[in-house]
């Protein structure tokens, strides 16, 4: 170990990338590394006024990070993996995973659930969310609502809607999660979710032996096949495709599925196999998908984001 070396953190300016980031600091000065954190704020977090989908700009949360890395300002960067586009820039790498937390998605309310029975408006600035969120309940309307998770849950507080959609993880780290939340058991998360990812330049050998201690491989193989189930299905960070992978008995489950952006049509994916096959897998499920009239799908989806 190079005992003079500081590693420096790149993160996001909010208050969970920054927990996120700490984090990543402490488990690595355990370790012995010398840190230093350095936080900027992306596109994503200036603009507000637009949904994320009317961007257009792939990686709107990382695309800062990235140049910081490029330009060696930073050394690594701590990302929410689900931010993360699938294909990455080039000279940057997937260095570790992190053991994935709480990958359920949570409707936060105010204390009266009867809208569920009848109309509600619902705020969640995900197509995913929004899409499946209309396939269970078509009679609701859905806002867009943008910002952290503390701009989010303000907004929350401040309106007339019913509820909005969370990611659990990122409220409990924060200890955000009120007491007035439904765990979204039917809705299936997007790829990565719950799992935080740190990024290093391929040609960083004292970075990438350091942060690889931090891996976990567990984590590592579920968010590579849901990473790659959205690969294939050339679905970017806003599209709604859903996918969760979970190793049981040296088996993997996966379930995947990929809707219309106003929730009518549902295309789902569920199948088991032994670990040792798992090198293929979400790029296997998402072809069944494509075969079963998702070429089709995303078509429309693509074109419908781009009006």
């Amino acid at each position: 170990m190079d005992s003079n070396k500081t590693i420096r953190i790149g993160t996001r300016d909010s208050e969970l990338a920054l927990w996120q980031a700490h984090t990543v600091q402490k488990i690595l000065n355990d370790l012995g590394y010398k840190t230093e954190i350095i936080a900027v704020k992306s596109q994503g977090d200036i603009i507000l006024d637009k949904p994320l989908y009317e961007l257009g700009i792939t990686g709107i949360f990382t695309k800062t990070l990235d140049i910081a890395m490029i330009n060696g300002q930073v050394d690594i960067a701590v990302h929410s993996m689900k931010d993360v586009p699938t294909a990455l820039p080039i000279g940057i790498i997937q260095a570790a995973v992190l053991e994935r937390a709480n990958t359920l998605d949570i409707l936060v309310h105010k204390g009266n659930l009867d809208f569920l029975q009848g109309r509600g408006t619902i705020a969640t600035g995900s197509l995913r969310r929004q899409a499946q969120w209309l396939h269970k309940y078509p009679n609701h309307t859905v806002v867009d609502l943008r910002g952290n998770v503390n701009t989010r849950m303000q907004k929350l507080n401040e309106s007339d809607w019913s509820g909005a959609v969370f990611a659990a993880a990122g409220l409990e780290r924060i200890n955000l999660k009120p007491t007035d939340f439904i765990d979204l058991e039917w809705m299936i998360p997007a790829p990565a979710q719950g799992a935080m990812v740190i990024l290093a330049m391929q040609k960083d050998e004292f970075c990438k032996e350091a942060v690889a201690k931090l891996n976990h491989k567990e984590t590592e193989i579920c968010t590579q096949i849901e990473r790659q189930f959205l690969k294939t299905l050339e679905g970017g960070c806003t599209a709604p495709i859903g996918a969760l992978a979970k190793l049981n008995n040296n088996e993997i489950h996966f379930v995947g599925n990929l809707f219309s952006i106003d929730g009518k049509e549902k295309l789902e994916i569920e199948r088991t196999i032994p670990l040792d096959n798992w090198t293929d897998f979400g790029q296997d499920c998402a072809n069944e998908i494509l075969e079963k009239g998702g070429a089709p799908l995303m078509k429309t989806i693509k074109k419908s984001l781009k009006k």
